[in-house]
């Protein structure tokens, strides 16, 4: 979701303490047909959702997230619940709706809610960078339900479509592709967008706004598009056409694109990007920035990682981040080269270090359940993309693609976990991964060594001594690289304990050592 560009949006967000929903068991949600009313004279939305879904568990009610107008007058009241026909009793409390009427193991049911108010959060209405009104849906992780009646959980997803009212001289977009745009009375247009492919309702999508937009063509059959403030619209166009080499890299390196079209959309969000599923939100001040192919790299990464294959909680948000910060590293690596990729790695080594010395927590945190927000740090990112990149030297780049792909194909439009990951690269590897999996992702911090070494004239060779400095020790190769006037030896060395010693023969005397030279390694 956020890009490294924008990492200074994590500081404001980890201060903050959103509280998740734990998802609803009970029922499967399957559709979603939400109409959507905007107007320009205030910021109160008019809905009405119809609900389909089928009872996995049989239940006397109902349960269904939707923020309830609070003392400050925002928020969602409603109006009517309504089942074939007939008015169900309903209340509101504590972020969640209750209607009065539960079903069997098995049964499909089609509920309707009548709603309006001002979103709290979620809908994101105000005006843009340009000083022009927009509405723009925020709902990762969890925000959802400040507008929308559902079931607010990474693990619940279902089809959707919109049918947007608003004045006519906004343009909408949203999920999936556009079935109906019409005129209405009062300088009014209906704008309705349907989903076909099951989606969370993390990554629904509802922009609302003045765009300039340009179609680029197809990419396999998806469509490509570009949706920005008129005032961006020459540098903009420019910018976010990356997206078309971008998407083809992703469909020839993972496999097929879920979604009926990609569309990247300018907008007001609280983070650098929103991985909406086939319209991507990107920070309005993403045109024109240096970092803009990276981010539109991530975001793009996520329609694979996170919005198809999605986690099946909170606590492997790694599954997500980890892989779209490091598939964004590959890309980077075939267009600009291997020292791109150095560099990156490097960079994020120190990130994931600095988080470390200040919170002590393994990348699969369960204490995210309830805070999916604080689960945005570097360990959800720049530790996942290092565990998928050790893994590749590992494991090498056939096994590497080969679990990666399969596992794609076997989670598109599922949920997964970090149990089922660890499967698919045991079985393109042939290798236990246990201990590889419990010490990097289980596991807080990572090594912190102390290399030192000897030469000895004598014996032409070198003694080294290993110690891993924190109280956990890990299991890894490390490579070390030994230089003299143009003579380079690099033995790899596998380290299994707290203090590793070793005499290595060599063939020169060397003047330098260097640890981990081509940066395959995350240690302090």
């Amino acid at each position: 979701m956020i890009n490294k560009l924008f990492t200074c949006f994590i500081i404001s967000l980890l201060a903050g303490n959103l509280s998740a929903q734990l998802p609803n068991k009970d029922i499967d949600v399957l559709h979603y047909r939400c109409s959507i009313a905007v107007n320009d004279s205030n910021n109160i939305i008019k809905g009405n959702a119809e609900i389909t879904l089928q009872w996995v568990n049989t239940a006397g009610r109902l349960k269904l997230d939707l923020a309830e107008k609070s003392a400050n007058g925002k928020g969602m009241l409603v109006s009517a619940v309504t089942h074939n026909g007939s008015t169900l009793a309903f209340t509101q409390q504590g972020g969640q709706l209750f209607i009065e009427n539960g079903g069997k193991s098995g049964e499909q049911q089609t509920y309707a809610i009548a709603y309006e108010g001002e979103p709290a959060d979620g809908l994101v209405i105000g005006t843009n960078k340009n000083g022009r009104r927009t509405f723009f849906s925020d709902n990762w992780p969890n925000r959802g339900h400040n507008w929308i009646p559902c079931n607010d959980h990474t693990s619940d997803k279902a089809t959707v479509e919109f049918l947007v009212t608003a004045p006519e001289h906004y343009e909408v977009v949203c999920n999936g592709l556009m079935v109906e745009e019409s005129n209405l009375e009062q300088h009014t247009k209906l704008t309705h967008w349907k989903e076909e492919v099951p989606i969370a309702p993390k990554v629904f999508a509802l922009g609302v706004a003045e765009f300039a937009v340009n179609y680029w063509g197809n990419v396999n059959c998806i469509p490509v598009s570009g949706w920005v403030y008129p005032e961006d619209r020459e540098q903009g166009f420019k910018d976010y056409k990356l997206a078309k080499e971008i998407l083809q890299w992703y469909i020839t390196q993972v496999g097929p694109y879920a979604y009926e079209k990609l569309a990247n959309i300018q907008s007001k969000t609280m983070f650098g990007g929103v991985e909406n599923a086939g319209a991507i939100f990107y920070a309005e001040k993403s045109v024109g920035s240096p970092g803009v192919e990276s981010l539109i790299a991530h975001e793009i990464g996520h329609q694979w990682f996170g919005d198809a294959a999605s986690e099946t909680d909170w606590p492997h948000l790694w599954l997500s981040e980890g892989f779209a910060i490091y598939m964004t590293h590959l890309y980077i690596e075939q267009k600009y080269g291997t020292d791109s990729l150095k560099a990156s790695m490097a960079k994020d080594r120190v990130t994931v270090i600095k988080l470390s010395q200040k919170r002590n927590t393994p990348v699969v945190d369960t204490t995210g359940i309830l805070n999916p927000m604080g689960l945005l740090n570097a360990n959800s990112y720049q530790k996942g993309g290092w565990v998928l990149h050790m893994l590749r030297r590992q494991l090498g780049d056939s096994a590497f693609w080969k679990a990666v792909r399969n596992y794609y194909a076997t989670y598109m439009n599922k949920n997964a976990s970090t149990e089922n990951l660890q499967h698919f690269f045991e079985e393109a590897s042939g290798q236990r991964l246990d201990s590889f999996f419990r010490q990097w992702l289980y596991t807080p911090g990572q090594p912190k060594l102390t290399v030192t070494w000897k030469y000895n004239a004598a014996k032409q060779s070198i003694a080294v001594t290993v110690e891993q400095q924190q109280a956990q020790p890990f299991r890894f190769p490390l490579k070390l690289q030994f230089n003299a006037a143009g003579k380079v030896f690099t033995p790899t060395l596998n380290i299994t304990g707290k203090t590793y010693t070793t005499e290595i023969p060599v063939t020169f005397q060397p003047l330098q050592m260097i640890v981990d030279p081509d940066v395959d390694l995350l240690f302090e």
